[in-house]
Protein backbone atom coordinates (compact mmCIF):
# COMPACT_ATOMS: atom_id res chain seq x y z
CA UNK A 1 0.00 0.00 0.00
CA UNK A 2 0.94 3.25 -0.39
CA UNK A 3 1.88 5.64 2.14
CA UNK A 4 2.06 9.37 2.05
CA UNK A 5 0.05 10.70 4.90
CA UNK A 6 1.15 10.38 8.41
CA UNK A 7 -0.09 11.34 11.98
CA UNK A 8 2.67 11.43 14.64
CA UNK A 9 0.69 11.79 17.78
CA UNK A 10 3.62 12.69 20.95
CA UNK A 11 5.32 16.24 19.96
CA UNK A 12 8.03 15.48 22.40
CA UNK A 13 12.00 14.95 21.21
CA UNK A 14 11.02 11.42 19.73
CA UNK A 15 7.51 12.46 18.04
CA UNK A 16 9.06 15.58 16.72
CA UNK A 17 11.81 13.63 15.36
CA UNK A 18 9.72 10.86 13.67
CA UNK A 19 7.78 13.47 12.16
CA UNK A 20 11.12 15.62 11.19
CA UNK A 21 12.01 12.19 9.67
CA UNK A 22 8.86 11.75 7.65
CA UNK A 23 8.62 15.07 6.36
CA UNK A 24 11.84 15.46 5.05
CA UNK A 25 11.05 11.90 3.10
CA UNK A 26 8.20 14.08 1.08
CA UNK A 27 5.35 13.30 3.60
CA UNK A 28 2.44 15.24 4.91
CA UNK A 29 2.30 14.76 8.74
CA UNK A 30 -0.13 16.00 11.28
CA UNK A 31 2.14 16.09 14.56
CA UNK A 32 -0.56 15.85 17.33
CA UNK A 33 -0.06 16.35 21.12
CA UNK A 34 -2.43 16.19 24.17
CA UNK A 35 -2.48 19.82 24.43
CA UNK A 36 -2.67 21.57 20.94
CA UNK A 37 0.20 24.44 21.82
CA UNK A 38 2.35 21.49 22.82
CA UNK A 39 2.51 20.61 19.26
CA UNK A 40 2.60 24.03 17.69
CA UNK A 41 5.81 24.98 20.31
CA UNK A 42 7.50 20.98 19.19
CA UNK A 43 7.08 22.83 15.61
CA UNK A 44 8.55 26.38 16.40
CA UNK A 45 11.62 24.61 18.20
CA UNK A 46 12.09 22.56 15.34
CA UNK A 47 11.75 25.54 13.03
CA UNK A 48 14.62 27.07 15.07
CA UNK A 49 16.68 24.25 14.94
CA UNK A 50 16.65 23.64 11.20
CA UNK A 51 17.57 27.28 11.07
CA UNK A 52 20.51 26.49 12.59
CA UNK A 53 21.24 23.33 10.51
CA UNK A 54 20.79 26.31 7.52
CA UNK A 55 23.36 29.10 9.02
CA UNK A 56 25.69 26.07 9.35
CA UNK A 57 25.59 25.14 5.43
CA UNK A 58 24.15 21.54 6.20
CA UNK A 59 20.63 21.93 5.03
CA UNK A 60 19.32 24.05 2.29
CA UNK A 61 16.78 27.04 2.91
CA UNK A 62 14.21 25.84 1.04
CA UNK A 63 14.46 21.88 2.33
CA UNK A 64 13.68 24.02 5.40
CA UNK A 65 10.71 25.56 4.51
CA UNK A 66 9.57 22.40 2.81
CA UNK A 67 10.16 20.19 6.45
CA UNK A 68 8.26 23.07 8.00
CA UNK A 69 5.12 23.12 5.46
CA UNK A 70 4.88 19.42 5.58
CA UNK A 71 4.19 19.18 8.82
CA UNK A 72 1.06 20.60 10.61
CA UNK A 73 0.26 20.53 14.09
CA UNK A 74 -2.45 19.56 15.09
CA UNK A 75 -5.09 21.09 17.34
CA UNK A 76 -7.12 17.90 18.43
CA UNK A 77 -6.74 13.81 17.49
CA UNK A 78 -8.82 14.13 14.91
CA UNK A 79 -6.57 15.92 12.51
CA UNK A 80 -4.76 12.01 12.11
CA UNK A 81 -8.35 11.07 11.00
CA UNK A 82 -6.91 11.12 6.96
CA UNK A 83 -3.60 9.36 7.60
CA UNK A 84 -2.50 6.30 6.26
CA UNK A 85 -0.20 5.37 9.07
CA UNK A 86 0.06 6.42 13.03
CA UNK A 87 2.58 7.04 14.86
CA UNK A 88 2.49 6.81 18.79
CA UNK A 89 5.49 8.48 20.37
CA UNK A 90 3.70 9.24 23.97
CA UNK A 91 4.87 8.13 27.56
CA UNK A 92 6.13 4.73 27.73
CA UNK A 93 3.46 2.90 29.65
CA UNK A 94 0.94 0.79 28.55
CA UNK A 95 -2.00 2.15 29.22
CA UNK A 96 -2.40 5.54 27.43
CA UNK A 97 -1.01 3.62 24.63
CA UNK A 98 -3.55 1.29 24.55
CA UNK A 99 -6.49 4.24 25.28
CA UNK A 100 -4.95 6.17 21.86
CA UNK A 101 -4.83 3.27 19.57
CA UNK A 102 -9.04 2.58 20.98
CA UNK A 103 -9.28 6.04 19.64
CA UNK A 104 -7.26 6.12 16.86
CA UNK A 105 -8.77 2.70 15.82
CA UNK A 106 -12.25 4.40 16.02
CA UNK A 107 -11.51 7.35 13.34
CA UNK A 108 -9.21 5.80 10.78
CA UNK A 109 -9.83 4.35 7.41
CA UNK A 110 -9.62 1.13 6.97
CA UNK A 111 -6.31 0.73 5.28
CA UNK A 112 -4.68 3.05 7.54
CA UNK A 113 -1.71 1.22 9.61
CA UNK A 114 -1.22 1.58 13.29
CA UNK A 115 2.34 1.91 14.79
CA UNK A 116 3.99 1.85 18.25
CA UNK A 117 7.50 3.69 18.94
CA UNK A 118 7.32 1.48 22.37
CA UNK A 119 10.69 0.03 23.62
CA UNK A 120 9.38 -2.56 25.57
CA UNK A 121 5.63 -3.41 25.74
CA UNK A 122 4.38 -5.90 24.10
CA UNK A 123 2.83 -4.99 20.02
CA UNK A 124 0.87 -8.15 20.97
CA UNK A 125 -1.02 -7.01 23.66
CA UNK A 126 -1.50 -3.61 21.89
CA UNK A 127 -2.75 -4.36 18.73
CA UNK A 128 -5.47 -7.07 20.67
CA UNK A 129 -7.04 -3.50 21.97
CA UNK A 130 -7.91 -2.54 18.15
CA UNK A 131 -10.21 -3.97 15.58
CA UNK A 132 -7.01 -3.96 13.17
CA UNK A 133 -4.42 -6.60 14.91
CA UNK A 134 -3.22 -7.50 11.32
CA UNK A 135 -2.41 -3.64 10.66
CA UNK A 136 -0.84 -3.17 13.75
CA UNK A 137 3.23 -3.08 14.41
CA UNK A 138 6.31 -1.66 16.13
CA UNK A 139 8.19 1.15 14.85
CA UNK A 140 10.86 1.89 17.62
CA UNK A 141 13.12 4.93 16.36
CA UNK A 142 16.34 5.44 17.71
CA UNK A 143 17.05 8.94 19.44
CA UNK A 144 17.18 11.32 18.12
CA UNK A 145 15.21 9.85 14.38
CA UNK A 146 16.88 12.18 11.99
CA UNK A 147 20.04 11.29 13.30
CA UNK A 148 20.84 7.97 14.23
CA UNK A 149 19.89 5.24 10.92
CA UNK A 150 18.08 2.06 12.98
CA UNK A 151 14.22 1.52 13.31
CA UNK A 152 14.04 -1.89 14.94
CA UNK A 153 10.21 -2.81 13.32
CA UNK A 154 8.38 -5.44 15.62
CA UNK A 155 6.28 -7.74 14.49
CA UNK A 156 3.38 -8.76 16.80
CA UNK A 157 1.67 -12.53 16.52
CA UNK A 158 -0.98 -10.90 14.17
CA UNK A 159 1.11 -8.73 12.11
CA UNK A 160 0.37 -9.70 8.80
CA UNK A 161 2.95 -9.82 5.85
CA UNK A 162 1.34 -6.77 3.69
CA UNK A 163 1.78 -4.30 7.22
CA UNK A 164 5.87 -5.92 7.95
CA UNK A 165 6.57 -5.25 4.12
CA UNK A 166 4.61 -1.65 3.67
CA UNK A 167 6.60 -0.35 6.53
CA UNK A 168 10.13 -1.84 5.95
CA UNK A 169 9.95 -0.06 2.19
CA UNK A 170 8.30 2.63 4.13
CA UNK A 171 11.56 2.74 6.53
CA UNK A 172 14.44 1.65 4.15
CA UNK A 173 13.15 3.63 1.01
CA UNK A 174 11.38 6.74 1.91
CA UNK A 175 12.74 7.06 5.35
CA UNK A 176 16.57 5.72 4.20
CA UNK A 177 17.41 4.11 7.55
CA UNK A 178 18.48 0.45 8.43
CA UNK A 179 15.70 -1.83 9.07
CA UNK A 180 15.94 -4.46 11.53
CA UNK A 181 13.06 -7.47 12.63
CA UNK A 182 12.16 -8.54 15.88
CA UNK A 183 10.02 -11.30 17.63
CA UNK A 184 7.38 -9.32 20.14
CA UNK A 185 9.89 -9.98 23.07
CA UNK A 186 10.24 -7.30 26.01
CA UNK A 187 12.87 -5.21 25.00
CA UNK A 188 12.95 -6.05 21.29
CA UNK A 189 16.62 -6.33 20.33
CA UNK A 190 18.49 -2.96 21.25
CA UNK A 191 16.77 -2.34 24.92
CA UNK A 192 17.44 -6.20 25.47
CA UNK A 193 21.04 -5.01 25.19
CA UNK A 194 21.17 -1.51 26.03
CA UNK A 195 19.16 -1.48 29.74
CA UNK A 196 21.10 -4.43 31.68
CA UNK A 197 24.20 -2.39 30.36
CA UNK A 198 22.86 0.56 31.75
CA UNK A 199 21.84 -1.12 34.59
CA UNK A 200 25.10 -2.68 35.63
CA UNK A 201 26.35 0.84 35.58
CA UNK A 202 23.99 2.24 38.12
CA UNK A 203 24.88 -0.99 40.55
CA UNK A 204 28.54 -0.26 39.26
CA UNK A 205 28.34 3.55 40.94
CA UNK A 206 25.87 2.66 43.61
CA UNK A 207 28.48 0.12 44.98
CA UNK A 208 30.94 2.63 44.80
CA UNK A 209 33.06 1.15 41.98
CA UNK A 210 33.99 4.46 40.45
CA UNK A 211 33.02 7.90 39.69
CA UNK A 212 29.70 8.52 37.53
CA UNK A 213 32.50 9.91 35.02
CA UNK A 214 35.25 6.72 34.99
CA UNK A 215 32.55 4.24 34.80
CA UNK A 216 31.62 6.51 31.54
CA UNK A 217 35.12 6.86 30.40
CA UNK A 218 36.41 2.98 30.90
CA UNK A 219 32.97 1.69 28.62
CA UNK A 220 33.90 4.74 26.24
CA UNK A 221 37.50 4.09 26.01
CA UNK A 222 37.62 0.13 26.99
CA UNK A 223 34.94 -0.67 24.69
CA UNK A 224 34.60 1.97 21.89
CA UNK A 225 31.31 2.89 22.47
CA UNK A 226 30.49 6.79 21.55
CA UNK A 227 29.16 7.26 25.09
CA UNK A 228 28.90 6.06 28.70
CA UNK A 229 26.11 4.60 29.75
CA UNK A 230 25.36 6.78 32.62
CA UNK A 231 25.38 9.69 30.45
CA UNK A 232 22.97 8.00 27.65
CA UNK A 233 20.62 7.14 30.66
CA UNK A 234 20.48 10.50 31.48
CA UNK A 235 20.22 11.30 27.52
CA UNK A 236 17.55 8.38 27.57
CA UNK A 237 15.42 9.55 30.72
CA UNK A 238 16.28 7.92 34.24
CA UNK A 239 12.19 7.31 34.66
CA UNK A 240 12.18 5.47 30.71
CA UNK A 241 14.82 3.49 31.39
CA UNK A 242 13.40 2.29 34.70
CA UNK A 243 9.92 1.55 33.21
CA UNK A 244 11.96 -0.64 30.80
CA UNK A 245 14.05 -2.51 33.29
CA UNK A 246 10.55 -3.01 35.00
CA UNK A 247 8.91 -4.37 32.16
CA UNK A 248 12.17 -6.68 31.79
CA UNK A 249 12.27 -7.63 35.26
CA UNK A 250 8.64 -8.32 35.62
CA UNK A 251 8.32 -10.15 31.51
CA UNK A 252 11.20 -12.36 31.44
CA UNK A 253 11.31 -13.47 35.54
CA UNK A 254 15.14 -13.22 35.47
CA UNK A 255 17.18 -11.52 38.68
CA UNK A 256 19.48 -10.34 36.37
CA UNK A 257 16.95 -7.58 34.97
CA UNK A 258 16.06 -6.25 38.54
CA UNK A 259 17.02 -2.65 38.35
CA UNK A 260 19.50 -1.10 40.50
CA UNK A 261 17.60 0.43 43.71
CA UNK A 262 20.18 3.83 43.08
CA UNK A 263 18.15 4.21 39.53
CA UNK A 264 14.52 3.75 41.49
CA UNK A 265 16.23 6.49 43.93
CA UNK A 266 16.89 9.08 41.21
CA UNK A 267 13.48 8.60 39.55
CA UNK A 268 11.28 8.88 42.83
CA UNK A 269 14.05 12.35 43.71
CA UNK A 270 12.84 13.90 40.16
CA UNK A 271 16.41 13.15 38.76
CA UNK A 272 15.32 12.06 35.48
CA UNK A 273 18.11 13.42 33.40
CA UNK A 274 18.75 15.69 30.40
CA UNK A 275 14.87 16.62 30.84
CA UNK A 276 14.84 17.67 34.37
CA UNK A 277 18.77 19.44 34.54
CA UNK A 278 19.72 16.43 37.03
CA UNK A 279 20.51 13.11 36.91
CA UNK A 280 24.37 11.36 37.15
CA UNK A 281 25.08 14.44 35.64
CA UNK A 282 24.04 18.15 36.39
CA UNK A 283 22.64 20.05 32.92
CA UNK A 284 22.79 23.27 33.98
Amino acid sequence: MAIERIAVIGAGQMGTGIAQVAAQAGLAVALVDVAPELAERAHQKLAAALQKLVEKGKLAAGDRQGILERIRPGKSLEAAAGADLAIEAIVEKEEPKVELFRALDGMLGPHAILASNTSSISITKMAAATKRPERFIGMHFMNPPPVMQLIEVIRGLQTSEETWRAIAELATQRFKKTVVTSKDVPGFIVNRVLIPLINEACFALQEGLATPEDIDTAVKLGLNHPMGPLTLADFVGLDTCLYIADVLHRELGEDKYRPASLLRQYVAAGWLGRKTGRGFYRYD
